[in-house]
């Protein structure tokens, strides 16, 4: 790459290498050294977005989930969708009950492998595929019994189009998430989906917003604030404390995209938002790509003979490799896998039961958020939506967006060695040990009075005061700034026109010869006396 090369042409290099025309729908995504995610911005240049130094290492995926990924104009656009939803599967992302992943797995090794062959298909051989973060004999079991009785003769694109027809239903679909705390210290997952915002905790879908009723979005340092809107009741503001202020930026940016992508009617109704409502403070960010539906016009006016797909090596499967290389198993043995995740099955029983923000009504894209009250309460046993019989924990949260196969594996084997599970909630545990929390301890031990505030109310008080200190400097500088102003009327020798039309004002003649003159003989009077007394000592 040129070192002014924008992310456009990388990008459009990439498409056009995968003689991909529905682009639009994907991005690149890198890691910086501080192992936060990012969204290669286009208009930007590549080389100034990264903080360390070549060779780069990005990842092609889908940015923009479609709506209806069935309804794509071409087939080797579904099968890069496909492939995401894959690895969403894999990684933990595409949470499903027990029924529906043992159909997706099905649909997944009939596209890999073909119809059920009993000489080439020995007993057991589901088993040697990885679908999900873990496995069970009884699953394994079902996944072959539909592979054998319901799926003889569909093709692999038949396969990924029900595939995708399946995986479209389901309400962890085009998740990514962002892992959040609510106001009261509970971990939650955000994530922006084609149909809205969504919050979920546990194994359950606590919130769901349509894109319609979100009128804003802004964040402040670790807090991030979602505005919502609803006819029939008041507004509300969701409040979420991501774990650095990068990563809530990068949450209210990909916000901003997503809505974007999915609310507008046009891309000329795109907007530069800000996060804050003073020019003074705050980021701007603006979208720079096509919206859904213009997407899909776009899509609808393509003429071409469908490009060739090359299902073994076109992008490598990380969850069931292609039956032409031999089914092969991974560096972690099952038993030892799923000794990873004991500890998330341990606590499954107490996050069902844990407190959760506000409920949802129903389990379908189209229910609406039901906000806070006494009913909603009470019936939150009914209004909940479960999503699946087990506590959303994505395995891949905690890693680099573009690892390679053998690092994850390293990184499996030596998180199996010290015995702990693969969620993000290592990460957040083993924050207590870093030098800011102890010098965060230190400090609640020098204030005893500050020890009983909780982390919404530190929050809230560190806001107020980033805000007053703002404030404070930008009074400051505009005083600065009038001071120089009013040197220059007085002291200078500039005849212009605007500077002589106000010295010739008789207010600012006053001023000049009443208050502004004798300030100057005190301050020149106050400056000689300094002197005098540093030539003496």
């Amino acid at each position: 790459l040129q070192r002014d090369a924008k992310g456009q042409y990388l990008f459009d290099l990439l498409c056009h290498h995968l003689n991909l025309l529905e682009k639009d729908y994907f991005g690149i995504r890198f890691v910086d050294p501080d192992k936060q995610r990012h969204w290669l911005e286009f208009t930007k240049s590549v080389v100034k977005q990264m903080r360390a130094q070549p060779p780069f290492t990005m990842c092609f995926r889908v940015k923009f989930y479609p709506t209806d990924p069935a309804a794509l104009k071409e087939e080797i656009t579904r099968y890069l969708v496909f492939l995401q939803i894959k690895r969403d599967l894999y990684h933990g992302r595409l949470l499903c009950k027990t029924s529906d992943a043992a159909l997706l797995a099905a649909y997944i090794l009939q596209a890999e492998i073909g119809d059920y062959d009993p000489g080439k298909h020995p007993e057991g051989y589901s088993s040697k595929f990885q679908f999900f973060p873990k496995h069970s004999e009884k699953l394994e079991r079902k996944i072959a019994e539909i592979h054998k009785s319901e799926l003889s003769g569909q093709t692999p694109a038949t396969s990924e189009l029900n595939f995708l027809r399946k995986a479209q239903t389901l309400e962890t679909y085009g998740v990514d998430p962002h892992p959040c705390k609510d106001v009261s210290g509970n971990a939650a997952f955000l994530a922006f989906t084609p149909f809205g915002f969504v919050v979920l905790q546990g194994n359950k879908r606590v919130h769901f917003i349509k894109w319609n009723e979100v009128t804003k979005m802004k964040f402040e340092g670790k807090t991030f604030y979602l505005y919502v809107s609803q006819k029939e009741e008041k507004k509300i503001v969701l409040t979420y404390f991501a774990p650095t202020p990068e990563a809530c930026k990068h949450l209210w940016k990909c916000g901003i995209e997503n809505q974007a992508f999915y609310k507008l009617e046009k891309s000329s109704q795109v907007r530069t938002v800000s996060s804050s409502n003073l020019f003074f403070k705050g980021s701007r960010f603006r979208y720079s790509g096509r919206v859904a539906k213009e997407v899909m016009e776009s899509s609808a006016k393509i003429k071409r003979e469908p490009p060739e797909i090359h299902r073994a090596g076109l992008v490598p499967s990380r969850s069931c490799p292609s039956i032409t290389h031999g089914p092969r198993l991974s560096s972690v043995p099952r038993t030892r896998r799923r000794a990873v995740h004991i500890s998330i099955m341990e606590g499954l029983e107490s996050l069902r039961d844990s407190a959760h923000s506000t409920p949802v009504r129903s389990a379908s894209h189209g229910d609406a958020f039901a906000g806070p009250g006494r009913g909603g309460r009470a019936e939150s046993s009914e209004r909940v939506a479960v999503i699946a019989d087990e506590s959303y924990s994505p395995a891949d949260s905690v890693l680099p967006t573009p690892v390679a196969e053998h690092s994850l594996e390293l990184m499996l084997l030596s998180r199996q060695a010290n015995g702990a599970p693969c969620s993000i909630e290592e990460e957040k545990e083993s924050e207590a040990g870093t030098p800011a929390a102890e010098a965060e301890g230190e400090l609640r031990a020098l204030c005893p009075g500050a020890g009983g505030l909780g982390p919404a109310q530190a929050q809230q008080v560190n806001k107020f005061l980033l805000s007053v200190l703002r404030l404070l400097l930008v009074t400051v500088g505009l005083l600065f700034v009038l001071l120089l102003l009013l040197i220059v009327l007085t002291e200078s020798d500039l005849d212009t026109a605007f500077f002589r039309d106000i010295r010739q004002t008789p207010e600012f003649e006053q001023f000049h010869y009443q208050y502004f003159c004798p300030l100057r003989r005190w301050f020149a009077c106050k400056l000689r006396a300094v002197v005098n007394l540093l030539i003496d000592t």
